[in-house]
């Protein structure tokens, strides 16, 4: 097994602008089955979701997209680029987005996760978000079938 890079510099956040949009569609698709498409991640800078990539050495670790409502705050993507995972990154993310919904004196905080990925089920209720109820065919899973998601919330 290969050793992980390590980062020489600090993490640090940015707001997510078109300049990173190729390193973001990039770590998507290494990600996903069903990747957000580069029209996907413009749409949602257009509409002035909160969008945050987390950078180290000028490289995209990681980035986070959601949406404020109301008295909530709708996380619609996050993604650690594949090369980065397992170091804590998901997390540090999740307390920042946090710390901005406070901010916004949103109460809750929701996602939807594939019911088939359970990694990211567990680092959501590892970090407190409970399971609230269930989408049924929710996701793409091929051309002709789709997949339930989880829907979890966390109370700010």
């Amino acid at each position: 097994m290969s050793a992980l890079p390590e980062l020489t510099g600090e993490a640090r956040f940015e707001p997510m602008t078109e300049h990173w949009l190729s390193a973001v569609v990039a770590i998507e698709q290494q990600a996903y089955t069903h990747p957000w498409t580069r029209r996907n991640f413009q749409d949602a800078l257009a509409s002035g979701y909160q969008a945050q990539v987390l950078l180290g050495d000028n490289e995209v670790l990681g980035y986070f997209i959601a949406m404020k409502g109301v008295d909530e705050v709708h996380l619609l993507n996050i993604t650690v680029a594949p090369t980065h995972q397992r170091r804590g990154w998901a997390r540090l993310m999740l307390d920042a987005l946090c710390l901005w919904s406070r901010g916004q004196r949103a109460q809750w905080l929701w996602l939807e996760v594939r019911v088939s990925n359970l990694r990211a089920f567990q680092i959501y209720a590892a970090y407190g978000f409970r399971r609230v109820g269930q989408r049924k065919g929710y996701y793409p899973e091929s051309a002709f079938k789709r997949e339930d998601a989880i829907v979890m919330s966390l109370p700010l």
